[in-house]
């Protein structure tokens, strides 16, 4: 468990509007093990020194280091691993400024995917709008995150048809992937094999109105879809965990790709 009052304490943090509890612990499919997420929702300028000095005071180890805005990357903001009691309590930024953004977006149709250091797949935009859907808000003094999360509850119909007309993408990569196997290249074939695999989910749950903000368990999450194809996730597994390595093998896995693809996007 997370101290009762470390949302409020992180509240009173300049620049910090709100704190919410995300991740599978969030959605309660949670293992003991896993760790806890606190998404620190900021505006303007973030005291980070502040909440180094609050770290400071309920880490297990004080020394812990917290980074800048920006610091792991362009969509994944920054923030620190902290152990709290012995648990693993990750502090996650977001701006909240951009998150507001990306929901105006996501009205209107339109997402990006960005490079991001822990998310092979790319981190699709949406996926801020998806945390904000699913948290459990812990702190929210100015009632900001509150209201965000009742609007991002109703999925928006524009956001579902762009990722559905997104899945092309599949079957294009799965061209590229049949030249590489052509010359024995199972890197590049599993590289696409994996994309294909994401693609396919994103275009699942976005049919379904259901937000996916990472591809950790995201080929489970669309196996149980009900418009996902027969043994979906059995299948996906069996394509990345049996890519091959001769070209017979990887055009075999391929034609397998392939099938999946059609029953997925047509």
């Amino acid at each position: 468990m997370i101290p009762a009052d470390l949302p409020d304490r992180l509240c009173a943090v300049a620049g910090v509007v709100a704190v919410a509890l995300g991740g599978s612990r969030a959605r309660g499919e949670h293992r003991p093990d896993s760790d806890w997420d606190l998404g620190v929702y900021y505006q303007g300028e973030l005291d980070v020194p502040g909440l180094r000095a609050l770290a400071a005071t309920v880490a297990d180890d004080p020394d812990v280091v917290l980074t800048a805005p920006g610091g792991w990357g362009p969509w994944v903001d920054g923030g620190g691993w902290l152990r709290i009691g012995g648990a693993a309590v990750d502090w996650i930024y977001r701006d909240l400024d951009r998150v507001h953004r990306v929901w105006a977006d996501c009205q209107a149709g339109r997402y990006e995917v960005g490079v991001q250091a822990g998310h092979p797949l790319g981190f699709y935009s949406s996926a801020y709008v998806g945390e904000v859907a699913l948290c459990q808000v812990l702190a929210d003094p100015t009632g900001q995150l509150t209201r965000l999360q009742g609007q991002a509850r109703d999925y928006p119909p524009a956001l579902a048809d762009a990722l559905v007309a997104g899945g092309w993408e599949a079957g294009f990569l799965l061209d590229g992937a049949a030249k590489a196997a052509v010359g024995g290249d199972s890197a590049y074939v599993a590289g696409c094999l994996f994309r294909v695999v994401g693609v396919l989910a994103q275009v699942l749950h976005a049919r379904e109105r259901r937000w996916l903000v990472n591809e950790k368990g995201m080929i489970a999450s669309a196996g149980l879809l009900s418009g996902a194809p027969p043994q979906f996730a059995r299948r996906a597994q069996a394509l990345l965990g049996g890519v091959g390595s001769s070209p017979t093998e990887l055009a075999a896995t391929i034609d397998a790709a392939r099938e999946l693809v059609t029953e997925v996007v047509g």
